[in-house]
Parts: C-alpha cells; sequence; structure tokens
C-alpha cells in the first residue's frame, strides 16, 4: 500500500509513519521538514501548506492511502481538493475537543453533539479555536473517510511534556501531590497505539468516525500502576479541587499545572468517552505501565521536555495543604 502523510516528523505523524513502514508498506512523507525528521524508510517530499499552491510537489503522485494531522481548516479543504480521490483511503485525525458538552460521562462519537465550526478558510487556527476548527477540518473532508477523534495522547517524543510528566514525578518517589480523589476518571492513548490502529484502518479502508482513546481508568490505579512499574517509592496525597485552584495550580498541561487533571463536575465527560466502537473496530491499548517506563526511558535517554508542577511549587502546596490540616486540628 501506498501510503502518503501529509506531516509525519513529529510525533503522532512519524509514529504512523514508522509502524507503516515497519509492516512493509510504501511510505511518503510530506511536510516543511521543521519539525523534525522522518521516519526511518519514509519517503520524504517538502510541501508547504500555508501557500496556495503548497501541494503541487505531489501533484504526479499516486497514493492508496492519505493521512492528515492538521488543525487549520484552509490547509486541509486543500489537500481534499488536490488529493482526494475516488479509490483513495482517507484518514483525518480529529481531536475530542470538537465535541460541545463535556460534562456528561460516557459519550459516543456517533451521537454527541459538535462545536459551531469555524470558517473553513481559516489559515492557522489557534488554541482557542482548535475544537471548531477541527469540525470545521471534518467537514472538510466529508463522510465518506476515517476519522479518528483522539484524546491525550502518550508516550516517547511527546513534545508537549503532559503524560511525562507523571512518569518523570514518580520516578522522584516521595509525597506526590495527586488532583481529586483515586476514583477520579482518566483516559488516554499510547501514540503508538493510535498509530498501529490508524494504519489498521487504512489497510481495511475503515470509514466512519470514532474516538481513539484507550480504556477508562481511575487515576488512583494509573498512578499506583505506573509507580510500580518504575519501581518509585511513592505515597499520594489527594487534594480538591478548591485548594488547588486557591494555590494557582492549574488544570490539564503548560506550567505550574498538574497534567491530565480536569476540574470536576465540568469535565466529568472529557475523560469517560465511551470508546467501545473503536476497540470493536481493532483499537488495541497497551497497559499504561508499559507506557510510562517508555516515556520515562525516552525522557532520560534524550531530555524531553517536561511541563507541570515544578518540585519546588509542588513542596510549597503540599506544605499548605497539611498547614491547614494542622490549623483544623489545633481548633
Amino acid at each position: 500500500m501506498r501510503v502518503l502523510i501529509l506531516g509525519g516528523s513529529q510525533f503522532l505523524g512519524r509514529a504512523i509513519a514508522s509502524h507503516a513502514c515497519a509492516t512493509g508498506h510504501d511510505v511518503t512523507c510530506a511536510a516543511r521538514g521543521l519539525a523534525g525528521p522522518i521516519a526511518t524508510g519514509a519517503r520524504f517530499v517538502r510541501i508547504d501548506r500555508d501557500v496556495a499552491d503548497g501541494l503541487v510537489p505531489l501533484a504526479d503522485e499516486t497514493f492508496d492511502a492519505v493521512v492528515d494531522v492538521s488543525r487549520h481548516p484552509g490547509q486541509v479543504s486543500r489537500a481534499v481538493a488536490a488529493l482526494k480521490r475516488p479509490g483513495v483511503h482517507w484518514t483525518f485525525v480529529s481531536t475530542i475537543s470538537v465535541y460541545a458538552d463535556n460534562r456528561i460521562p460516557g459519550q459516543r462519537a456517533d451521537t454527541a453533539p459538535l462545536r459551531e465550526p469555524s470558517s473553513a478558510e481559516i489559515a492557522h487556527s489557534t488554541d482557542a479555536i482548535y475544537g471548531a476548527a477541527k469540525v470545521a477540518c471534518e467537514q472538510a473532508v466529508g463522510n465518506d473517510a476515517f476519522i479518528c477523534r483522539a484524546g491525550l495522547i502518550a508516550g516517547p517524543e511527546d513534545p508537549t511534556g503532559r503524560f511525562a510528566y507523571w512518569p518523570a514525578r514518580l520516578a522522584r518517589g516521595g509525597e506526590v501531590l495527586a488532583p481529586g480523589s483515586p476514583v477520579d476518571a482518566i483516559q488516554f492513548i499510547d501514540v503508538r497505539d493510535l498509530a498501529r490502529w490508524i494504519v489498521h484502518a487504512a489497510e481495511i479502508r475503515l470509514t466512519g468516525i470514532y474516538d481513539g482513546i484507550g480504556p477508562i481508568r481511575t487515576r488512583g490505579e494509573f498512578l499506583a500502576e505506573c509507580a510500580s512499574a518504575l519501581n518509585a517509592s511513592c505515597t499520594f496525597t489527594w487534594v480538591d479541587r478548591a485548594f488547588l485552584e486557591a494555590h494557582d495550580v492549574r488544570r490539564w498541561a503548560g506550567p505550574r499545572s498538574l497534567p491530565m487533571w480536569l476540574p470536576l463536575p465540568d469535565f466529568a465527560g472529557f475523560l469517560t468517552r465511551d470508546t467501545s466502537p473503536a476497540r470493536q473496530a481493532g483499537l488495541i491499548s497497551r497497559p499504561p505501565a508499559d507506557t510510562a517506563r517508555d516515556t520515562l526511558d525516552w525522557l532520560n535517554a534524550s531530555n524531553g521536555p517536561v511541563i507541570g508542577l515544578a518540585a519546588e511549587e509542588e513542596r510549597d502546596v503540599l506544605a499548605a495543604w497539611h498547614a491547614r490540616g494542622a490549623a483544623a486540628t489545633r481548633i
């Protein structure tokens, strides 16, 4: 199978290219070539999707399958016009940020309401309109494609440093600040599992809309399993939303955050999606322990990014939490 990946030089795109090459496919990665090296065995074609004729280098090429990971509606529309042909399997990697309702648990991709789409001609989407722009991208691709709405993607080579925070923190051991409650739900997907499924979908010519995420786990189980896999001696101090927000501990990702934490009940549905259709369609998720161990190995080997609450910030918040408890006891 001749596979074209629009991108392919960073994280998920490179993982897709790596798996497709490893399974014997003829892989072309088309990108500007600025994000990083392409997978071993793949062919590189330099394009610029920001200009009207940026796909001209692919004009005389033929492919059996195309994978697009763009977040920019204008780029997606031009790719569809230039490259989507009868008989070509098309995959668009979207996001669960397209959904309008994040409060209700157990929603499914085929019935959950979507955000209003952004303009189909937006050249560059921003974080503020990320979900709306992806809706517009999906509409440009059409209903005869494989739409994979990914959740939080984890694993080696993650440029965001989100999931990486937890194996890095757990490996240090000691008292760990844990957000919310140990029974709170989380979901994520290892980048290699998502890549394998996307290649599989092209091989079997799967179409339809699916949530590409792993099974629901509790945060307590996740942290305990990862700590055990890393041979880390940890105790967990669970701190509630009100206290975290009062001490400027931020949600989800970025500096001074506890990654993969979202306040409840506002986001009770964001990490509890019903992904049984994806599992029935071939998505297989490895144990979180494997992802944690491999991510830590990659961090140690490459000095990859870890973004979240700094060690001294965590100590300060824990000290304040314990001081509050001691004051209450004295009263």
